[in-house]
């Protein structure tokens, strides 16, 4: 079992950065596909980034193309969600989720296995 522990989150006005960190444990993560998560209040939670294991291949929905980019350094074991040019659309509660079964991206929540507990990321208008 492998263990996400999310942090970077917080209050950012929008236009603005943040870089999101998860740091896994009990496992290397650099066996897995990787991704982002997020949830707002009263909506379903929805997919924001993957990254295949090899690194060479990454996947985001239109909504944060071009803004957003997941990045992974196997040596301290984590993987990051870089945000620029946020908008008050993109608060919400971010997770980081493995899927220790395949060698596809998905972007499904049911796919991914571990999630870590979320870090809080608010936009001001």
């Amino acid at each position: 079992q492998v263990q996400l522990v999310e942090s970077g989150g917080g209050l950012v006005q929008a236009g603005g950065s943040l870089r999101l960190s998860c740091v896994g444990s009990g496992r290397r993560i650099s066996n897995y596909i990787m991704a982002w998560f997020r949830q707002a209040p009263g909506k379903e939670r929805e997919f924001v980034a993957a990254i295949h294991w090899s690194g060479a291949t990454t996947h985001y929905p239109d909504s944060v193309k071009g803004r957003f980019t997941m990045s992974r350094d196997s040596a301290k074991n984590t993987v990051y969600l870089q945000m620029n040019s946020l908008k008050p659309e993109d608060t919400a509660v971010y997770y980081c989720a493995a899927d220790v079964n395949s060698d596809y991206i998905s972007d499904q929540v049911h796919d991914f296995t571990s999630w870590g507990q979320g870090t809080q990321v608010t936009v001001s208008s």
